[in-house]
């Protein structure tokens, strides 16, 4: 087992991971940047370094900073969270030759599952069905416009290193393809140093629907199920919950034992996530892999009981698949997440500032995962999550009941959050009938901005 552990990340990840390792009796060492300085991470990690100023590139993704910290601290092993630098292959390589343990999948796997293209090739290859797309990275406008004529409109165009939205574009028709590939070629660029760009069908109204995986350095893997998270804006997604309410047992097996497969023949180990868009006939299409923890994390662990942080240290750390998880799983009952963001709740606009006042909630079912507290400021240089509201009910109506008691009696002042959004969300007839896919925000505000013309 490992001594000590550097968390490469900040925020309420950050401080998770700590508390994983408090219960495994591990140190903890928090890095920060100078506008972190007075964060929770650092007041609960054993130790604490600062690695540089408030921006990303010369704190947080400052490779050099982050190893030079845990090679001060003489730590084992490096947690790296989600985003920033968990899916970054190169920083893993220079963790191994530095002899620090990075708490992810080997470096070629990630780099493999991190090249979208690439990663589907994988899929296909194993059996796992994907959407009908180019084959490669698409070399011109030309070659885009012939792939699009072949899949048929409408296509998505995507950025073969990143996600989150980002240097993605949906294109209905031949005559503004030409534009909206150039867009989408420079936005990847500027995000991920990367202009390379992929081409699928796209879904109309589709959920999505993505399935944990754990996987030890022996070859067994095991599928935990499915999360639902089809409540989105922007492709930045705003709720999770699981079970979703389309995955028949029969389907979750079947897709959890193709994966189980493939995972293990492709060498995959420690935590991961396979995103799949569900159409109206309930096939599932597989679109990428995260191969870290995800943010929504939590909704898995409220409904199997197993502490995914925990698994994925004792597996770094060498433990069997079996020793970790202990039993076979068996999901209970059903769990709702909310990402509170320091946003205006209509305008989506970020709202950095002071923590005026701090109420978290409580009660039977209910947990929430934060580095947030009154009279702390929320800087305006990083992501705007300040903290998942998460619960668990016996069944789908109850966790909706015991959510929209708890967005109730969560107080922030000092900044706007999402949580009046989060309200009106759990109380949509739609939502509640389980009526949800991608594009549920845009028709929710549509009818929220004519009921408000009516009046």
């Amino acid at each position: 087992m490992f001594k000590k552990i550097l968390i490469a990340n900040r925020g309420e990840i950050a401080l998770r991971v700590i508390c994983a390792c408090k219960e495994l009796g591990i140190k903890t060492v928090a890095i920060y940047s100078e506008a972190d300085r007075n964060s929770l991470p650092v007041r609960f990690a054993d130790e604490a370094i600062c690695i540089g100023p408030p921006q990303l590139s010369l704190s947080y993704l400052n490779i050099p900073a982050v190893i030079s910290a845990a090679e001060i601290a003489n730590v084992d092993a490096i947690h790296p969270g989600y985003g920033l630098l968990s899916e970054n292959a190169n920083f893993a390589e220079v963790c191994e030759t530095c002899n620090i343990k990075f708490i992810g999948p080997p470096p070629e796997v990630t780099r493999l599952m991190g090249e979208k293209e690439k990663a589907r090739a994988a899929m296909k290859k194993a059996g796992v069905p994907i959407l009908p797309g180019s084959e490669g990275v698409l070399g011109s406008e030309g070659e885009a416009i012939e792939w699009a004529r072949t899949i048929g409109f409408p296509v998505i165009i995507k950025a073969s290193a990143g996600g989150g939205g980002r240097g993605m574009r949906i294109v209905r028709s031949e005559e503004e393809l030409p534009a909206l590939f150039h867009a989408a070629q420079s936005e990847a660029a500027a995000a991920f140093g990367n202009g390379d760009l992929y081409m699928e069908k796209y879904v109309e109204h589709p959920r999505h629907i993505e399935f944990q995986i754990l996987a030890d350095q022996y070859g067994t893997v095991a599928s935990l199920g499915e999360r639902e998270c089809s409540i989105q804006r922007r492709h930045q997604k705003l709720l999770e919950e699981s079970p979703s309410t389309q995955v028949t047992p029969q389907l979750r097996e079947e897709i959890g034992q193709m994966l189980c497969k493939t995972l293990s023949e492709i060498g995959y180990v420690n935590a991961g996530t396979i995103e799949f868009l569900m159409d109206s006939d309930r096939k599932l299409y597989f679109i990428e892999m995260n191969t870290r923890i995800q943010v929504e994390h939590p909704v898995t662990e409220m409904v199997t009981d197993v502490d995914l942080v925990k698994s994925q240290i004792l597996l770094a750390s060498g433990e069997t698949l079996e020793n970790v998880l202990q039993g076979p799983i068996v999901p209970r009952g059903h769990a709702i997440e909310c990402r509170i963001n320091a946003e205006h709740p209509e305008k989506f606009t970020p709202s950095a500032g002071k923590i005026t006042a701090f109420n978290p909630p409580g009660g039977t079912g209910v947990r929430i995962d934060t580095a947030a507290y009154a009279e702390g400021v929320i800087p305006p240089y990083y992501d705007s999550l300040i903290a998942k509201l998460v619960v668990r009910g016996k069944d789908r109506s109850e966790a909706i009941s015991r959510m929209s008691r708890a967005l109730e009696m969560f107080i922030v002042e000092g900044i706007y959050t999402t949580i009046p959004l989060h309200r009106k969300i759990l109380a949509d007839p739609e939502f509640r009938a389980g009526h949800t896919d991608t594009n549920f925000i845009e028709r929710f505000f549509a009818r929220n901005a004519k009921e408000k013309a009516a009046d």
